[in-house]
């Protein structure tokens, strides 16, 4: 059972924050320009392989620890989307709204 629901804006910055910790804990550079456009996964990805990971497990810690909210984003399902869950922060947000709705 959820507790509550996050808008979309609230999961852009859930996203964002988390992408900053990871980046920030691995000793890389944070970019300035961090925006829902930011690529995290593909050509231009602001992250490696192992980030994305990191990212999955830092965002579903957040989302858990600040919203009481419990959610598995590295599934089945995400893994065999045609197009990656985790293409860009935006596509990222919008899915982990589409998770919390399901849960």
């Amino acid at each position: 059972m959820q507790s509550q629901m996050i808008d979309r804006d609230t999961g852009v910055q859930v996203v964002l924050a988390s992408l900053r910790e990871v980046l920030e804990q691995s000793g890389e550079d944070v970019p300035a320009d961090l925006t829902e456009d930011t690529v995290l996964v593909g050509n231009g990805a602001v992250i490696d392989s192992l980030g994305v990971v990191s990212l999955i497990v830092e965002i579903e810690q957040r989302l858990e620890m600040d919203y009481e909210i419990s959610v598995t984003l590295a599934n089945d399902r995400a893994m065999s989307q045609r197009n990656s869950p985790f293409r860009t922060v935006g596509v990222l947000a919008d899915y982990i709204l589409t998770m919390i709705k399901e849960g």
